[in-house]
């Protein structure tokens, strides 16, 4: 055991507890680069054991608030408290924290163990717990055997998890990995993403995790914050952010989305009844909030919740026709591109279940589209 206590899928929602205290809370943190503000008043609180991740366009301030929390920048407002201790002004080399950069810095001249002992020793540890603490790290990364080994004798995700193993040697109490896979390839990036994940799980050290790839994000987090123009727009677990966005930016950024502009025409208790021009009927969406009549909106359904078919549905909402434009094949999954009557362009994805020589809709064949009221979304803002 690395640190605390191992992470389990019972502790690992405690900030739907009222009564938990946050582990890392970032209080009103402004950064302003001669004048002009990079970050915007963000507040996080993020609790022990969690793997939480900051995703965001490029310039969106993520990075920044990494190096803030490392110690590398200094707000120009707020303030980080870690464990309850306010470390604001404390400088990089004395806080209970290790870094895991994007080109991993690990030095060509040193073994995987030197590499491993090096920050050990500058912290003046004996050799005795430098040699315990070099053989838990490369068991827990899965790279016993490889003490001797060079860097240019270690494959890119070899070298991963030397940095990761080197960054765990130190104990922190909390771990922040800027952009750790991008350097990988596609296959290495999707086995290594669960393997960082069990290693975080087994260590419990709560982690902090920039990056701009959203499959990533979704794949490793408890949870999340989306981040644009120096602002947090929404923080959520994986499934409540692409479920339930609370904007057409966080609906948009997160995987795909077919985005139509209208009135909300009618609401019931659990509903609202929306009229767009870029469809051919009304839509009535499942919805518990409260709408005044006429109100603007946007509605929002993802590409895997439209469903195709050359028949027109029975059901006098939530359908449309078009015809289809551009097909992409993707091996698991088929996404279609439908051109509407009003010019607007819908995208529909669908699961290649069977193994077909041809398939069932082609270029130019008239479609309908349809979905039910609870995949849909209606957006305010």
């Amino acid at each position: 055991m690395l640190n605390g206590q191992p992470l389990t899928k019972r502790n690992a929602e405690m900030w739907h507890d009222v009564n938990a205290t946050p582990y890392v809370q970032i209080k009103g943190i402004t950064k302003s680069y001669n004048g002009i503000a990079v970050l915007r008043d963000i507040h996080i609180s993020i609790y022990k054991g969690e793997l939480f991740s900051l995703l965001g366009q490029s310039g969106c301030g993520k990075t920044t608030l990494l190096r803030i929390l490392a110690g590398l920048e200094v707000p120009t407002q707020g303030s980080v408290v870690i464990d309850g201790v306010d470390i604001t002004n404390w400088p990089a080399h004395k806080r209970p924290v290790s870094m895991m950069f994007q080109s991993y810095a690990i030095f060509p001249h040193m073994t995987v163990s030197q590499n491993i002992a090096f920050g050990l020793a500058q912290d003046n540890l004996s050799k005795d717990t430098i040699k315990e603490r070099i053989a838990e790290v490369l068991e827990l990364v899965q790279l016993c055997g490889y003490e001797d080994r060079m860097p240019d004798q270690l494959s890119g995700g070899q070298k991963q998890r030397v940095a990761l193993a080197r960054s765990l040697a130190k104990r922190p109490k909390l771990m922040l990995l800027d952009e750790p896979l991008a350097a990988l390839d596609k296959k290495l990036r999707e086995r290594t993403q669960f393997e960082i994940v069990n290693i975080q799980e087994r260590v419990g050290v709560t982690f902090v995790l920039v990056t701009h790839d959203q499959a990533e994000a979704m794949t490793m987090s408890t949870r999340m914050a989306i981040l644009n123009d120096g602002r947090v727009c929404q923080i959520g677990t994986p499934h409540d952010i692409y479920e339930f966005p609370n904007s057409c930016f966080v609906a948009s950024f997160i995987g795909g989305i077919n985005l139509f502009v209208g009135i909300v025409i009618e609401q019931g208790h659990d509903y609202v009844v929306v009229e767009t021009q870029d469809l051919d009927c009304l839509c009535y969406v499942s919805y518990t909030g409260a709408i005044p009549i006429g109100a603007s909106v946007t509605l929002a359904v993802r590409p895997e919740k439209v469903m195709i078919s050359t028949l027109r549905p029975a059901y006098p909402r939530n359908w449309t026709c078009g015809i289809i434009k551009e097909i992409a094949y993707l091996g698991n999954v088929s996404v279609y591109h439908v051109q509407l009557p009003s010019g607007k362009p819908i995208i529909a994805m669908l699961p290649n279940l069977l193994r077909l020589e041809g398939r069932n809709f082609e270029w130019e064949d008239e479609v309908f589209l349809f979905w039910r009221s609870e995949n849909s979304i209606v957006l305010t803002s």
